[in-house]
């Protein structure tokens, strides 16, 4: 079976979102464009890391271009979407690995979301072999969806992916493990329950 690979070129919306309530969350990775939308589901670390990774390449172009680059130091306030996610959100799959590029001839940012593969492997090096595999664009690879976007476009989606990722439960001022609307039992009040 053939790769399956949703492919966005300059999309109308690419966002960070989630779907339930605050300690109970799922993340997506979603693309709009021409009436068709792709929802990808991953965890809160991998968009907190897609988001400040996107940041620090884009501060590497404007870098290296001298300031030439056509990439904002900082997301513009007219580009923040916070609407929630197209619904139903449906995923398409679980998204496993990530990648990152900048093309400089078109000025534009890559990004790739690759559904999560379980892989078999006999020995580190079976496994490292299957690994590069992975990694390489084959046509019978796992499902991939593929979003090409302006610099600012990148800034703006960055931005908003980390508000999602702070928006969830507030901290514990002792502990700063998440609080739960009931409250938690605060290891820094030797079990003792601690209300919201």
């Amino acid at each position: 079976m053939s790769r399956q690979v949703f492919f966005y070129d300059a999309p109308d919306r690419f966002v960070a979102g989630t779907v339930g309530l605050p300690g109970r969350r799922s993340f997506f990775l979603q693309a709009t464009a021409v009436g068709r939308t792709t929802s990808v589901a991953l965890e809160k670390t991998q968009v907190a890391a897609l988001a400040e990774r996107i940041d620090e390449l884009l501060d590497e172009v404007v870098r290296r271009s001298g300031g030439n680059a056509p990439v904002p130091a900082v997301a513009p306030a007219e580009l923040a979407d916070t609407a929630p996610l197209e619904t139903p959100v449906e995923e398409e799959f679980r998204v496993g690995t990530m990648a990152l590029a900048w093309d400089g001839e078109d000025e534009r940012m890559i990004i790739e979301a690759q559904a999560l593969v379980e892989l078999e492997a006999d020995s580190e090096e079976d496994l490292a072999e299957a690994e590069a595999r992975l990694l390489q664009d084959d046509e019978n690879g796992p499902p991939m969806l593929r979003v090409r976007m302006t610099g600012t476009m990148a800034r703006a989606f960055a931005k908003r992916a980390l508000e999602v990722v702070n928006a969830g439960r507030p901290p514990c001022p002792l502990c700063s493990l998440p609080l739960d609307p009931e409250g938690h039992v605060c290891p820094r009040q030797n079990g003792y329950r601690r209300d919201a």
